[in-house]
């Protein structure tokens, strides 16, 4: 009979052990502890909607509008400085000539002042 007992005792090493179905195949042991899962998004965002080849597709396509506009802001941004720049330009030629008129006055005025006093002079000595 005590042999008949130590069978019962011995673990049959053939036999495989069950493992709870879980995703390491093991239990945590604290029933407290609730099982994780992955996040269900009821409201989730494009970025997990789409590909990432259509978000690679639609980012280059993004860069390709960015950069023509930028190319396009910047060629008008020229021709406003542009365009600036000749304004100015003709404002200061033409302050510049009314400058030397208003000096050609002043010394047609001076001139004019000497020949008179000249004149004055001559008469005064012929006169």
């Amino acid at each position: 009979m005590a042999l008949a007992d130590e069978k019962k005792d011995v673990v049959n090493i053939d036999a495989p052990i069950q493992i709870a179905s879980t995703s390491n195949g093991r239990v945590s042991g604290k029933p407290w502890k609730a099982l994780k899962t992955a996040t269900v998004r009821s409201q989730s965002s494009e970025g997990h909607k789409t590909k990432w080849d259509e978000r690679m597709e639609k980012t280059k396509k993004d860069q390709a509008i960015k950069k023509l506009q930028t190319e396009l802001k910047e060629e008008k941004d020229a021709e406003k400085r542009r365009r600036r720049e000749v304004t100015l330009e003709r404002k200061k030629a033409a302050e510049e000539r009314r400058r030397l008129e208003e000096d050609k006055a002043k010394m047609g005025a001076r001139k004019a002042a000497r020949l008179r006093r000249k004149a004055g002079r001559s008469k005064k000595i012929n006169g």
